[in-house]
């Protein structure tokens, strides 16, 4: 019979042996030539103004805060150092600067964030830079600035784990949070 002190001592090396497993990075994924393949940005869809088919998923009511998420989308993504608004980021803040039309009564913090490298206070700067983009993009095509507020978060709020090319293009973004005026 096995003592309980071994089998506890049994699972604690197993517990780290997956933390390790889990904190391993993703190799590069080889093209077959001998070449690595360059890292993806987030992609957008091309419709941003359509909702989601299929599913159990019901709908969304509209001016509510899960219909500015599915028919509409909250997340812009940035270029490495960068705080321009991309080309394949402006049809989803049309569509968001649309919606923002249809609903007076909702106000906004766009939420500025960078991915892991770089110094706190380098990031925090980048995310305040990114955010303040996003609003001047949507103060220009007519939403009342007093409808909009900026924050930045730097690093300090991923959405995607991991040290990856992956995830760092995924952390790179600005999100647009409703703060009030719409239903839950």
């Amino acid at each position: 019979m096995i003592k309980t002190t071994t089998l506890v001592r049994l699972a604690a090396v197993g517990v780290a042996v997956t933390a390790i497993a889990a904190c391993t990075p993703r190799r590069p994924v080889e093209t077959g030539t001998g070449e690595v393949a360059p890292p993806t940005n987030p992609q957008y869809p091309s419709n941003p103004g359509g909702g989601i088919d299929g599913g159990n998923l019901g709908s969304a009511a509209p001016g509510s805060e899960q219909d500015f998420i599915v028919n509409v989308g909250d997340r812009v993504y940035f270029d490495l150092d960068s705080y321009t608004v991309r080309p394949e980021a402006r049809p989803r803040l049309d569509a968001q600067v649309q919606w923002l039309q249809r609903y007076p009564g909702v106000t906004v913090r766009i939420e500025g964030n960078a991915d892991e490298r770089g110094t706190r206070e380098y990031n925090l700067a980048l995310g305040a830079r990114r955010a303040e983009s996003v609003r001047t993009y949507l103060i220009e095509r007519g939403i009342p600035a007093a409808r909009i507020d900026t924050i930045s978060f730097g690093k300090e709020r991923p959405i995607a784990a991991g040290s990856s090319e992956e995830s760092w293009a995924r952390n790179r973004n600005a999100h647009t949070a409703i703060v009030s005026g719409a239903t839950r």
